[in-house]
């Protein structure tokens, strides 16, 4: 079962019952001070008005099929976040999870106000999503990661299935022996893992897309079949469709119109429950 709710987050969270909600995953902007905006394109061949070269030097014509995007700057970033997620800790189950994804703008102020909100006992890992991919600065290290804070409800019960953890390759295999080598290992605290390919066939074409494999993980960890999950920022909904996959329910809210198209196209095959954003479908 899923949902897709086209409203002000906070007028929807008001609305959960206590603790009916088991994992709670919420990419917000990042209040990077800047609009956040991906085009869409299309690339077909055109030997006369081409404008880029490609394979066997062919000629290729690229459109611009539209943009899509939101204004990501606040001036109280934390004074906006700060009732959202003292709501996300009220509906929050008993051995619930809540995971904020940021980056290094903002994610030490809200580890502190989320210390106050859910206890410092709570916190239980930062994990950093590594990734290797666009610009490099010519000034300083090249800002290439994601923080993802995770605090739990209770400390001392929270739903971890670590059986349920995907393995990854050994980076000397050689050292371990073959069986090892096979199975692969653990994941640590750091993830190393590709952002979505402009060119792939996840791409939804909404800005700030997270990967698919990434919120997998997080889904099969920590939640189990038939548990609620949900995302108050839901935008390109890679927590629906991560759910879905694992037969999980999901709750996915957004107030963006162009949010809501992406999910609904995206989740179609799940047939969720559309609520404020009917007139899309």
């Amino acid at each position: 079962m899923g949902k897709i709710i086209l409203d002000d987050n906070l007028s929807v969270l008001k609305g959960v019952p206590d603790r009916s909600v088991d994992l709670i995953y919420v990419d917000p902007p990042f209040n990077t001070g800047r609009r956040q905006e991906r085009r869409r394109l299309r690339t077909v061949r055109d030997e006369d008005a081409g404008d880029r070269t490609g394979f066997a030097g062919r000629r290729y014509r690229t459109t611009e099929l539209g943009r899509s995007g939101y204004a990501d700057e606040f001036d109280d970033y934390l004074g906006y976040l700060e009732p959202r997620l003292v709501e996300a800790h009220r509906v929050l189950g008993d051995t619930g999870s809540f995971f904020l994804h940021l980056d290094y703008r903002e994610v030490h102020y809200c580890k502190v106000l989320l210390d106050r909100i859910f206890g410092r006992a709570s916190f239980v890992n930062e994990i950093i999503w590594a990734y290797d991919y666009g610009a490099r600065s010519r000034k300083k290290w090249s800002a290439k990661h994601d923080n993802i804070l995770w605090y739990a409800k209770d400390p001392a019960n929270y739903t971890f299935n670590f059986d349920e953890m995907d393995r990854i390759p050994y980076m000397a295999p050689g050292l371990v022996g073959r069986e090892k080598a096979a199975r692969g290992k653990t994941p640590t605290d750091v993830w190393w893992h590709t952002i979505v390919s402009p060119n792939g066939r996840e791409k939804t074409g909404y800005a700030t897309q997270k990967p698919l494999g990434v919120l997998e993980r997080i889904v099969k960890v920590h939640s189990r079949p038939g548990d609620l999950l949900l995302d108050f920022f839901a935008g390109s909904g890679t927590l629906g469709e991560a759910a879905s996959r694992h037969g999980r329910d999901y709750i996915l809210v957004d107030h963006s119109p162009e949010a809501a198209r992406v999910m609904i196209r995206r989740l179609a095959s799940t047939r969720p429950d559309l609520i404020g954003c009917e007139h899309l479908a």
